[in-house]
């Protein structure tokens, strides 16, 4: 689709102008009352949407819609070092597989932090932390020790993980939350799914869309700034994603069938494009995926994307220009900054199809 009138492998190429006052510090009152600009990915025409909850008039009958049901863990940790009593933030990011209380964590000064370093977290060392293991960009690998059961102690102690331009405090944990959200394990929340309500799903259901969830606990590989100048050089971190033997049965019915598969959301999309491009069909599974989407990714898994506003330059925009031109989808960000849209996690949403 896209011509490549431009350097497809330059970072420059997915930037953009955004205004400060448009990055969305709160959520909209009510969730599906953010507004909605819908896009067809092949022509570029758009249309705005007042509410979200006019996204009911763009599906229909034998659509399937996907959604992430990863549940955020209050993952943001703030401690102390035993040895010095220096100050040091920690970000959980992912459970070790096979490793019991081993997490991978972001350091905020990492650079004090190295093997054999123990960090106490709650006024009576409720969490202690060893560093295990020394690995790139201000990661390390942790062991945990602790009392009771790790997510009710870490639910007392952790704070919700927001990303770094909301800063203003958030006094309703459940609004980094989905309605849907169920399987604990992430870092960050599926924004695209803060649209959502349950009157609203019931209404879709009503209308003959079949829901199905998918699993993908989002860690550094969503949320982490692309550096090299061509995209090519950069590495996505590996996060883990499962689809149940019920989700596939029903994605492969509607492939056969040739009915719509919409994503809610780029982790819904890479947890299906994940699938789809290890086994060519859906399959019931657990695997890690690093899965990098820019222009020139041939789609297989899905037909449209339901998304919010992404940053400039992230691995996000040059996903959802995968999906169609980015001229197009510049454009239409253009478009969303000129009508005053809300970008970025707490904003507004985009339909592609």
């Amino acid at each position: 689709m896209d011509k490549f009138d431009y350097d497809v492998y330059s970072l420059s190429s997915y930037d953009y102008y955004l205004p400060d006052e448009l990055i969305a510090q709160s959520p909209s009152e009510k969730r599906d009352e953010s507004k909605l600009l819908t896009m067809n990915r092949m022509t570029g025409k758009i249309k705005d949407e007042e509410k979200f909850h006019n996204i009911i008039n763009y599906l229909k009958e034998g659509d399937v819609l996907v959604r992430n049901n990863t549940k955020v863990i209050p993952a943001r940790l703030f401690g102390i070092k035993k040895a010095t009593n220096g100050h040091c933030e920690v970000l959980l990011l992912s459970q070790v597989k096979d490793e019991k209380d081993t997490w991978l964590a972001l350091v905020g000064n990492a650079k004090i932090v190295k093997v054999g370093t123990i960090i106490s977290f709650g006024n009576n060392d409720e969490i202690l932390a060893t560093c295990v293991e020394v690995l790139d960009e201000g990661i390390r690998k942790f062991k945990l020790s602790y009392e009771g059961i790790f997510l009710e102690v870490l639910d007392k102690l952790g704070k919700m993980p927001l990303p770094p331009y909301i800063h203003n405090q958030l006094y309703d944990n459940s609004r980094y939350q989905t309605v849907y959200a169920q399987i604990e394990g992430s870092a960050a929340a599926p924004t695209a799914g803060f649209h959502f309500t349950e009157e609203l799903f019931d209404e879709l259901k009503k209308k003959g869309v079949t829901i199905v969830d998918v699993t993908l606990h989002i860690g550094l590989g969503t949320f982490r700034p692309v550096k090299s100048d061509d995209i090519r050089n950069h590495t996505m971190h590996s996060e883990y994603c499962y689809m149940s033997k019920e989700s596939a049965d029903i994605l492969n019915k509607a492939k056969a069938e040739k009915r719509r598969i919409i994503a809610i959301g780029t982790t819904s999309l890479r947890t299906l494009e994940s699938v789809y491009k290890k086994y060519n069909h859906f399959e019931e599974c657990s695997i890690n995926t690093n899965l990098f989407i820019y222009p020139g990714y041939k789609y297989e898994a899905i037909d449209a994307l339901i998304t919010n506003f992404h940053l400039p330059k992230s691995t996000l925009i040059m996903l959802v220009c995968a999906f169609s031109t980015r001229d197009n989808v510049l454009k239409a960000y253009n478009h969303a900054v000129e009508n005053k849209y809300r970008f970025f996690s707490f904003g507004d949403s985009m339909f592609l199809y």
